[in-house]
């Protein structure tokens, strides 16, 4: 699949140990189309609250443990395969049976050509309607899955939204603490779903990382809350809140950080209380106990080339989350339609807020929205990266199907992911497809 048909072009990153937290498809410069040569606003909150469907490790013990999962330099041994499991609502690797399906063989073809010619383990899993698949590592294994946190982000901040204890409009100064003072332009200030949707006009990266972060293997370790938060006094917004699309790691790891502030508590904390717990998702967390981390896959460069892990502090809400392929799947069913009542009104909110960034794509709370090339097949997605990991998490709510995709190596995953949603969609009889509005 060609990403140019997406309308998107990839940044290219030369220094791999500051690669950004965004994997080559999110961390995108879209182009504008003939169409669109400007973004389109947030759709408003009160018209988003009408009914709607939820459409290495270090240690030598922990690295003998990873080492004995792996099987060759690719990761996989040929023919080997994962269970097949049929899912359920909370947990979709407990109680689950062994079935045999056309999405089973499409799963495993993808984890046995994505993990042949690598280094590093890689575990592919996929949802349609009642059926599931996961093959490559063992569906334990952990990864850093980078940018794919700003989905939780972003739905943390939709679950306090619906419950009143913040508002998509609410200016961000009043999470900061009374002493710093956010950056406005064109008489606007920047409001919480602008950080959601990457429309605040902030720059990709904190004012003053770059030179003490360029060369380090841990690039962005020394983040701290009164580093991002003394650099934002000092940074001068790129556009009118609201206006335009500029991806930025600093506007979602300050709306995690200001989260975590006004509920009192961290951002691991955050978002166990408002998506993990409520989903049963046990493997999903920032900083990982000495179980997890002997789980935890050994990252590589995409030659092969053993990467350290990384550790974002205070930025933890733009790519710090750590998780395993079954955790993620469990996430993407309840985006599709399995979600506790008031996690279903959040998830919504998070659909159906939306920022046209030009005539093919469409930014969301922690998604982008494109058309499927050569379909009418509408798809939610996100992509990630740090030093050593690749992620993609994609979704079709119209076609309850589902893809999750984590590597650990640089890699791209996003286009074999994308191709595999497609025949996933492809496979069967499904729902018509409904095109995206944007309310605006």
């Amino acid at each position: 699949m060609r990403l140019h048909r997406l309308g998107i072009r990839t940044k290219p990153v030369r220094n791999t140990a500051h690669l950004d937290l965004a994997a080559e498809l999110p961390a995108v410069v879209l182009s504008p189309s003939p169409a669109s040569t400007s973004s389109r606003p947030l759709t408003g909150p009160d018209a988003l609250r009408s009914p709607a469907t939820p459409t290495r490790p270090t240690s030598p013990a922990a690295r003998d443990h990873v080492d004995a999962d792996r099987r060759g330099a690719g990761g996989l041994k040929a023919g080997r395969t994962q269970e097949v499991r049929r899912p359920t609502p909370v947990r979709p690797d407990r109680g689950l049976t062994i079935t045999t399906s056309l999405l089973d063989d499409l799963v495993r073809r993808t984890a046995e050509r994505l993990g042949a010619r690598q280094r590093g383990v890689i575990v592919v899993g996929a949802v349609r309607g009642g059926q599931s698949a996961l093959h490559g590592a063992d569906p334990g294994t952990l990864f850093e899955i980078g940018s794919v946190t700003k989905t939780f982000t972003a739905l943390a901040l939709a679950q306090l939204t619906v419950r009143g204890a913040v508002g998509l409009d609410q200016p961000l100064r009043d999470l900061l603490p009374r002493d710093i003072t956010a950056p406005e332009r064109g008489g606007e200030v920047i409001k919480l779903a602008h950080l959601a949707c990457h429309t605040s006009g902030l720059p990709r990266s904190p004012k003053g990382l770059l030179p003490r972060g360029l060369f380090r293997a841990d690039p962005y370790a020394g983040c701290t809350g009164e580093l991002l938060l003394d650099g934002l006094r000092r940074t001068r917004l790129r556009s009118v809140p609201g206006t335009r699309f500029r991806y930025s790691n600093l506007g979602a790891g300050l709306l995690g950080l200001a989260l975590a502030r006004h509920t009192g508590t961290d951002y691991d904390a955050l978002i166990q209380a408002e998506i993990c717990r409520p989903l049963g998702m046990t493997d999903t967390h920032v900083v990982l106990d000495p179980g997890r981390t002997a789980r935890l896959a050994a990252g590589h460069s995409r030659t092969g080339r053993p990467r350290p892990p990384w550790h974002l502090a205070a930025l933890a809400g733009a790519g710090g989350l750590h998780s395993t392929v079954p955790d993620l799947l469990t996430l993407a069913r309840a985006q599709i339609g399995h979600a506790p009542e008031e996690l279903a009104e959040a998830i919504a909110l998070t659909h159906t807020t939306a920022h046209r960034i030009n005539a093919r794509a469409v930014v969301h709370p922690g998604w982008i929205s494109v058309n499927l090339p050569r379909s009418q097949h509408r798809i939610l997605f996100h992509a990630g990266g740090t030093g050593g990991y690749r992620s993609l998490l994609a979704i079709a709510p119209e076609h309850q199907a589902a893809v999750v995709i984590l590597n650990a190596n640089t890699r791209p995953v996003d286009r074999p992911g994308l191709n595999l949603l497609t025949q996933i969609i492809g496979s069967g009889p499904g729902p018509a497809p409904v095109p995206a509005t944007t309310g605006a």
